[in-house]
């Protein structure tokens, strides 16, 4: 195998994404060719409807997943936050490289800065409920688009919500007021992170992929994705989860919120990091079934 096609969204941070995973590959095997094969996502054809509205992270993967399905592509990058927590048949999450800063950043005033009453810009319900309830004055408008439109926006509100991860990869961090951090602000399911899909039984590429895979940065992965596996849901539920690794033990915190904020369940748990995804079922059904998490997010309990 000397040359892999590798599909992608076309916006400015999937480009940079699909770039950095292509260096990863070179590098691992320095003769390989790659060719960019950019896909529109429904996601990125629909800017204005609020991504729940679209059926939640398929908006931005499904496509791209299609693409190798139909054998336009050989691999696909993501946003590990922008894919679903279920995999179609014939592919395979088969590598996720070391991640970025997870936290999620404030664009145009601190927390602390922002006045009585201010209008805060995100089309995350997860982060809108949880500076929410941290600051219940605080007004909220959906904001959605790349981060070169969201930020041309930021002028309009006193502050728009982003992640901090986008700003870094593209050269844009001193634009950033505040980094939240995460005791403040609990980061999305896989946030920062990437995940490059293939198909299940390409035997050509599939071994080349799971070279760039760095191993601590999948078991935080794989432990944040079995707590939101275990909610039914994906990223408009507000709700977050974020893992770390200490040698062999894995800790991860997760959080259920009702959509105002108001009411907001934090906890978390810790084993070893062979039973990431395991662990992070329990933590959910620990925060769902005996903290009442359920009620929150109007299901039965």
């Amino acid at each position: 195998m000397t040359t892999i096609r590798v599909a992608t969204r076309g916006s400015a941070l999937a480009l940079w994404q699909a770039e950095h995973v292509v260096a990863l590959l070179q590098a691992a095997e320095p003769s390989l060719n790659v060719e960019i094969v950019v896909v529109d996502s429904k996601g990125d054809l629909n800017p204005d409807v609020p991504i729940w509205e679209l059926g939640g992270k398929g908006a931005f993967a499904r496509e791209i997943q299609a693409a190798l399905l139909d054998d336009r592509a050989d691999i696909a990058v993501h946003s590990a936050k922008d894919l679903p927590t279920a995999t179609p048949e014939g592919l395979v999450l088969a590598a996720v490289p070391t991640r970025g800063d997870p936290r999620d950043v404030l664009v145009g005033s601190t927390l602390a800065g922002l006045r009585e009453g201010a209008v805060v810009a995100t089309g995350s319900l997860r982060r809108q409920a949880q500076l929410a309830h941290i600051r219940p004055d605080l007004r909220f408008e959906g904001i959605r688009g790349n981060i070169p439109t969201r930020l041309e926006k930021a002028g309009q509100f006193d502050a728009i919500a982003l992640a901090a991860a986008g700003l870094d990869r593209l050269g844009r961090a001193d634009e950033i007021a505040e980094r939240l951090p995460i005791e403040v602000v609990l980061p999305q399911v896989g946030q920062a992170a990437l995940a490059v899909e293939c198909r299940w039984d390409d035997h050509d590429v599939r071994p080349l992929v799971e070279r760039i895979e760095h191993g601590a940065t999948r078991a935080c992965v794989d432990a944040e994705r079995g707590f939101l596996t275990e909610l039914g849901g994906d990223c408009s539920l507000p709700a977050a989860a974020h893992a770390t690794l200490a040698g062999t033990d894995l800790r991860i915190e997760g959080l259920i919120a009702s959509p105002d904020g108001r009411d907001l369940l934090r906890d978390e748990a810790t084993g070893p990091a062979i039973a990431g995804a395991a662990l992070g079922r329990s933590l959910a059904n620990t925060l769902l079934r005996e903290r009442g998490g359920a009620a929150l997010l109007g299901r039965p309990v």
